[in-house]
């Protein structure tokens, strides 16, 4: 799923392309994309628009009138920037924002299509498509520590929750807790005062970076890689392969549909997380650290 760097990236790439231009008219394959019916979506042709901006995972296209579209990209959905009037003629298409300059196209590869696509009138019904989390590259200290301990939750589950924070998603907070150096698994309200300061630095320094560094990827490009697993990236993704900091395998817990990753000797003092699945399995003979994981290899 694109989070918050990746949104930002397609929130750049549209802003120097559609931001003062006039949205003609937008197609439309899967009608089951549209989740609302007031105002129609084609208030939405030939306004202008006024700016593109990111709210949590979504990219928000700004028109006149305070007409807003609303697009989630949910976990498959990705965007593409192509001749203007282009078909939509591609399996995963869903549809196309025709503006004079070109055209954006909506597509959602699988079968389960989640991607969605909202039009509202007016701040106050945009904002409440938001599920209230803060945006952590605005929060200061103080109101990261507030939101992060409000409940007492894993931070695997806290950073990922939108409702606490605004654009974190299952890639990035294996990131941000590895930069921290804490477990996945921990809670919240355990964490004293240094970890949190820790953890609000780390969250803060990875989202900018990877930002920063998918900016400059795209460079002048539309950008056509988003995905959840990226070269560079500490432990996402990185299942069994070395540890950057320190070279021991990235371990993994899997639950339902998603997994977290992380490395056991820089996040839990050496000791393994139970998977659900496998320590299950394993019952007495799952081993609770990694030198004993090693010692079996």
């Amino acid at each position: 799923m694109p989070e918050l760097p990746d949104v930002d990236v397609y929130v750049a790439a549209l802003d120097h392309r559609v931001t003062g231009v006039t949205l003609e008219t937008v197609r439309l394959k899967s009608p089951f994309l549209l989740r609302t019916v007031a105002p129609p979506l084609t208030t939405a042709d030939g306004k202008r628009v006024v700016a593109v901006r990111r709210l949590g995972k979504r990219v928000v296209i700004a028109l006149d009138d305070e007409i807003f579209l609303a697009i989630h990209l949910m976990i498959a959905g990705r965007l593409h920037w192509t001749p203007k009037g282009t078909k939509l003629g591609a399996k995963f298409a869903l549809a196309a924002f025709d503006f004079t300059t070109g055209s954006l196209t909506l597509t959602e590869a699988g079968t389960k299509k989640r991607a969605s696509l909202h039009v509202v009138r007016g701040e106050t019904e945009l904002t409440a498509l938001s599920r209230g989390g803060i945006e952590p590259l605005h929060a200061t200290l103080e109101s990261f520590g507030v939101a992060l301990t409000r409940e007492n939750r894993t931070l695997k589950r806290a950073l990922t929750d939108p409702a606490i924070f605004s654009g974190i998603g299952n890639a990035y907070s294996d990131e941000i807790l590895h930069a921290a150096k804490l477990s996945p698994t921990q809670l919240t309200r355990n964490l004293d005062d240094v970890e949190v300061g820790r953890l609000f630095v780390a969250t803060r320094e990875t989202l900018l970076a990877w930002r920063d560094r998918l900016l400059a990827d795209a460079g002048d490009r539309f950008p056509e890689n988003v995905t959840a697993f990226r070269a560079g990236m500490a432990v996402h993704g990185r299942y069994k392969q070395p540890c950057p900091a320190c070279g021991s395998p990235v371990q993994r817990i899997v639950y339902a549909a998603n997994e977290a990753n992380y490395c056991a000797t820089c996040q839990t003092g050496g000791k393994l997380l139970a998977d659900r699945a496998r320590s299950r399995l394993l019952g007495k003979d799952w081993p609770k650290t990694l030198e004993e994981l090693e010692g079996r290899a």
